[in-house]
């Protein structure tokens, strides 16, 4: 399997863009946002990694914790971050990306105030089969690939472990 951290510049936009059509729920709840939020925050203390983690279905905050080692800045990262995903219905990074590809950068031709929006990788689009964008888990605290690769590790071990039966 092939990694955004690992793939070339040239497939790097098939790697997100698969990524998105991997990770698709079967349902999400705030139960399951509890779950997942929990996997993450796991996921970076196990590695020492100064993070916030926050998890939102359509404008309601489900989940937040910011990790020692992060300030308010995060928090305003996860917001600029959410909103390129609420607009684009793809990943923060993705978005970043297919700018990037297009021989630019999003702050330069989205026309998009960029202290309100921020194309950098840690936001991913929570979507469920049947219902489409549903919500938005993104952490801030690392350099955007592996904030990103952060989200997607978690919310594959969510899939194959902590979706719970309803």
């Amino acid at each position: 399997m092939t990694t955004a951290s690992s793939a070339s510049p040239d497939n790097l936009l098939a790697v997100l863009a698969a990524q998105e059509e991997e990770l698709v729920l079967p349902r999400f709840t705030p139960d399951d946002a509890w779950v997942l939020g929990c996997l993450l925050v796991d996921l970076a203390r196990s590695r020492g990694a100064a993070v916030t983690v926050d998890i939102r279905h359509g404008a309601q905050q489900l989940f937040h914790c910011a990790l020692p080692g992060t300030t308010p800045d995060n928090d305003a990262w996860l917001d600029r971050k959410a909103r390129v995903v609420t607009r684009y219905h793809a990943s923060s990074f993705l978005v970043g990306e297919r700018f990037r590809a297009k021989g630019s950068t999003f702050e330069a031709s989205s026309r998009l105030d960029p202290d309100l929006y921020a194309a950098h990788g840690g936001a991913f689009p929570l979507r469920v089969a049947g219902a489409g964008l549903v919500g938005i888990v993104g952490v801030s605290g690392l350099p955007q690939a592996e904030d990103h690769a952060l989200v997607v590790e978690g919310l594959r071990q969510f899939l194959r472990e902590g979706v719970r039966p309803e």
